[in-house]
């Protein structure tokens, strides 16, 4: 069974858009079917994360929030 790579961006401490940018930038480098896991503190990325992959098409697997980080999972489309 193949494990689906997955590439880990840190945006904790940056605020908006930042988060997002180093994401789209991190995504552009992938390949379809790879995932991107976000590390972010900036609250306003729940939204802009949300927004973004019904915008582009990639797929939010999943979005968490633990403590003052919120973890997104991306698969690139």
């Amino acid at each position: 069974m193949n494990e689906v790579p997955v590439t880990e961006v840190d945006a904790r401490g940056l605020d908006c858009p930042m988060p997002l940018l180093k994401a789209k930038r991190a995504l552009n480098a992938m390949a379809s079917g790879e995932r991107l896991r976000v590390l972010a503190t900036d609250s306003g990325s729940q939204r802009d994360f949300r927004v973004f992959a019904e915008q582009s098409g990639h797929r939010l697997l999943a979005s968490e929030v633990d403590g003052d980080t919120y973890r997104y999972l991306l698969q690139k489309s």
